[in-house]
């Protein structure tokens, strides 16, 4: 190992322990901080976003990477790799000045407070200034990263583009948009046949009332067998589900639950714990390290996406699970197999997101896509956004909100200034369908086994294919090894034609 490189990872392993001391105060702020601690709050972030930001653009590593960049050539293959990923983050870093770093910073822990409070009073005005400011921010950093791509001669990319290419690198909207025009194309029709079926599907034994400490049990029990280590990680509950990755040693994962309702509360902590067990399986090695880490958003969505709906909402995971969940809701001791199986994929146009049916999930995200590119791009005004939101949700799903909490704003990803995050959840859906046929191809054998209760296969499956590598590939070059094909629709739809046709019969 030359002495330039073993510096480069000396000051990412810096950069990594910063962020992760970062990312663990907003794991707090979300969970354990009382509310009156959010402007403190802010400030810490601020600040720790301020360090972060200039260890990342410090002369010397500026000069560190661009001297490991010019003599690649001569490194070996994965050290080329580490070199590629720090220079990408540093020239990202480079971009965005530290004042408008740390202003990031305010404005997101800010916002999350503001956005909590509006929801919670259903108000959406009080979340207009906080929204407005954050949308000027992120329009200031896609410019910012437009003009450090533009090249010589010819049109500037979109400036949606440059904040896409944060959470799915090298993704642009040319690659994204005919993507998600396929999907909406094979969606619209299928759910319109499943509406014109006025096929009932009872709902009793997923819709009642639940006890929560019998749900949460439950859904503890379901993930220690999906494998989760109980001695890495940790469950909470928040406002919004979601995982947060520390470490492969140190994996925060959160849930909500409602006594009407077990889909939220238990397909919430088997997708949240998809991410988590991504994040376990991760080469702890490379964790300080420029590789270290998933290989891009939609990846990890992947992953949590295919636990909860291509095994959480199979057949053969009920034929296992069913009996222990009636141990613990009585009420349940006469529902079938098939009957808690068709609850689970019912097809039902609905106004939250997160908990949304496999079939209309994606529309969800399209509405949401087009409301933040259009942000971004200057074409929609934020006052305007509950008219746009409700004129979508009637076009693709047939639904107007009661109020704005129920509508535009159920996501806390905007609040947070998560803007080009969404297409990641629909690109998930669809390298999860991919993964899974290649899973089923290696192990024809694997239904019968998740039916007994064995999904410790399919978890190793995963972790030898995708999860151990860590970012050692791009998302395109992954995919065609472990599937042999580039990303496309074909096999989510494949998938959801099967699954609805059962259901519905058609």
């Amino acid at each position: 190992m030359t002495r330039p490189y073993a510096q480069l990872l000396e000051r990412f392993a810096e950069i990594r322990d910063l962020s992760a001391a970062q990312s663990l105060a907003g794991w707090d702020q979300e969970v354990m901080m009382p509310p009156g601690g959010a402007d403190a709050r802010a400030h810490v972030l601020a600040a720790l976003a301020g360090a972060v930001h200039e260890h990342s653009t410090d002369r010397t590593l500026v000069a560190l990477t661009e001297k490991l960049w010019r003599g690649r050539a001569r490194l070996p293959r994965g050290q080329r790799r580490q070199v590629e990923l720090a220079r990408r983050a540093v020239r990202k870093a480079r971009r965005i000045p530290s004042d408008l770093a740390r202003d990031l910073a305010l404005a997101e822990s800010r916002g999350l407070e503001t956005w909590r409070d509006a929801r919670k009073r259903r108000d959406w005005k009080r979340f207009v200034p906080a929204l407005e400011h954050m949308v000027q921010l992120k329009r200031r950093v896609a410019k910012l990263g437009v003009a450090a791509e533009r090249p010589a001669h010819g049109s500037p990319a979109p400036l949606y583009d440059a904040l896409l290419d944060d959470f799915e690198p090298g993704l642009t909207s040319l690659t994204l948009d005919p993507l998600l025009a396929e999907l909406r194309a094979f969606t619209v029709p299928l759910l319109k046949k499943v509406v014109s079926t006025r096929v009932h599907v009872d709902m009793s034994p997923l819709v009642g009332r639940f006890a929560i400490e019998p749900q949460r049990a439950f859904a503890r029990d379901v993930v220690d067998a999906m494998g989760m280590d109980p001695q890495r990680s940790r469950m909470d509950l928040s406002t919004h589900p979601f995982c947060s990755g520390f470490s492969p040693g140190d994996v925060r994962m959160t849930g909500r639950f409602a006594e009407h309702d077990l889909r939220g509360g238990l397909f919430g902590v088997i997708h949240e714990a998809g991410h988590g067990l991504y994040e376990q399986g991760l080469d702890p090695r490379h964790a300080r390290q420029p590789v270290g880490g998933a290989i891009s958003m939609a990846i990890h969505e992947s992953q949590s996406r295919l636990w909860e709906n291509l095994v959480g909402r199979s057949r053969p995971f009920w034929t296992c699970w069913l009996p222990r969940l009636k141990r613990h809701h009585k009420q349940l001791r006469r529902v079938s197999v098939d009957a808690i199986w068709r609850a689970a994929n019912a097809v039902q146009p609905s106004f939250i997101r997160v908990e949304a049916d496999e079939l209309t999930y994606n529309l969800h995200i399209i509405l949401r896509h087009e409301i933040e590119r259009d942000l971004i791009e200057g074409r929609q005004s934020v006052k305007d956004l509950p008219a746009r939101w409700n004129d979508g949700m009637k076009s693709l799903l047939g639904l107007v909100p009661r109020d704005d909490a129920q509508g535009v704003l159920q996501d806390i990803h905007w609040a947070m200034g998560l803007f080009g995050y969404f297409p990641t959840y629909s690109l998930g859906n669809l390298y999860a369908a991919q993964f899974m046929a290649a899973a089923l191809r290696d192990m024809p054998k694997l239904p019968a086994r998740i039916a007994k209760g064995d999904m410790a296969r399919l978890r190793e499956w995963l972790r030898e294919h995708i999860h151990r590598h860590d970012n050692q590939v791009p998302a395109d070059v992954l995919v065609k090894r472990v599937t042999g094909r580039p990303l496309e629709v074909r096999a989510f739809a494949e998938h959801l034609r099967a699954k609805v046709g059962a259901v519905y019969g058609i």
